[in-house]
């Protein structure tokens, strides 16, 4: 870890040079260049932050070993309650560096559309779409994340069968990503008037958003099919053909949207969703090819395998994953999704570095 804050201060050059970059009136004129600097510009001042931070943790356990080694013994019982901290800190501050270090996934930057669906489990599966909806959307809210619905499908009782968002912001793909995958309820459901406790599950798919140089969509390859938005129980909730099906002819992707009013929103919405679905369905293919020598990776991108269970009666949740299991319950489902998340990227952190020859 000492080697890595030799290049400090070349970090310290580059930030500047890339702020000299963005500056640029060419640079200006093409925005996915200054998109690029900005993003390099901030992945670097993270690690650099980082490297402040395990500088400082590191010198303070430095001092506090020389405090225990005096002969004051006033100085050593100050050094004796600052070490420990200081321990942890520094512990912390080097698992930090080392996942900002670590050759990451190039889609992390991305923003993240997310699609969650009722599985298992009738209308009780589609309120717990509703509560991993809500969840998402308040934990995209402190991490100050922007977030946009592309299209949701409601019951009669409050429930949802499906919620289709996208989630825009910094690293919005990489904080989310390992959200994929199946989602197991243990509880009384609200329809349940005996109190019995039933097991129900979503499934949840997090893509990386495909912007237009990334996915071509040639016109002649799409069929788009115009039609009335519809309400919970089928009700018409618009007078004309505002809401769009669009069909990908070469791959049978079909996606549809209806919460806008207008033809072309709903349009421009739906093909956001199936850019995202190709390049998706395109690094699934690469996934597989490496899916024997990433066998002990966090699980990131299978979609069939169960990956959480919310055990409302224990007020536990278990990722299976990682086996990791937290008795918040209340506070997860407020969208305090910290540790979760935390303990999964150190996990994959852990895994790269097993495994560098993958990436």
């Amino acid at each position: 870890m000492e080697d890595l804050l030799k290049n400090y201060e070349n970090l310290k050059a580059r930030i500047h040079e890339l702020l000299l970059q963005a500056s640029d009136p060419k640079v200006l004129s093409d925005m996915r260049e200054a998109k690029r600097i900005g993003r390099e510009r901030s992945r670097l001042e993270k690690i650099l932050r980082a490297m402040e931070e395990y500088k400082n943790s590191v010198k303070q356990v430095s001092e506090a070993d020389e405090a225990l080694a005096s002969d004051d013994s006033e100085l050593q019982e100050l050094a004796r309650e600052e070490l420990e901290p200081a321990r942890e800190r520094k512990g912390a501050a080097e698992v930090e560096l080392k996942r900002l270090l670590t050759p990451r996934d190039p889609n992390d930057e991305k923003n993240a559309i997310i699609e969650i669906r009722a599985g298992t489990g009738g209308e009780e599966a589609a309120l717990f779409v509703r509560d991993i909806f809500r969840m998402y959307t308040r934990y995209a809210e402190s991490k100050g994340f922007r977030l946009e619905e592309l299209s949701s499908n409601a019951t009669g009782i409050g429930g949802l069968r499906e919620a289709v968002f996208m989630v825009e912001g910094e690293d919005a793909y990489g904080t989310f990503k390992y959200e994929s995958g199946v989602h197991r309820v243990q509880r009384v459901p609200e329809t349940e008037a005996s109190g019995r406790i039933h097991t129900s599950a979503i499934t949840v798919a997090v893509l990386p958003e495909a912007e237009e140089v990334d996915i071509q969509i040639d016109e002649k390859e799409i069929q788009v099919d115009v039609f009335r938005s519809s309400g919970p129980g089928g009700q018409s909730v618009n007078t004309t053909d505002s809401a769009v099906r669009v069909t990908h002819l070469p791959t049978g992707i079909v996606v549809q949207c209806q919460d806008e009013r207008s033809q072309l929103k709903n349009k421009v919405k739906a093909l956001k969703v199936l850019r995202a679905r190709i390049l998706d369905m395109e690094r699934q293919k690469q996934e597989e090819e490496l899916a024997k020598t990433r066998r002990d990776m966090v699980s990131t991108g299978d979609r069939s395998a169960k990956i959480r269970t919310y055990n409302f009666p224990q007020g536990r949740v278990t990722d299976h994953r990682i086996g990791l299991t937290l008795y918040n319950l209340g506070e997860i489902m407020n969208g305090d999704l910290d540790a979760l998340i935390r303990a999964l990227q150190v996990a994959e952190t852990e895994a790269r570095l097993r495994a560098p020859q993958v990436f």
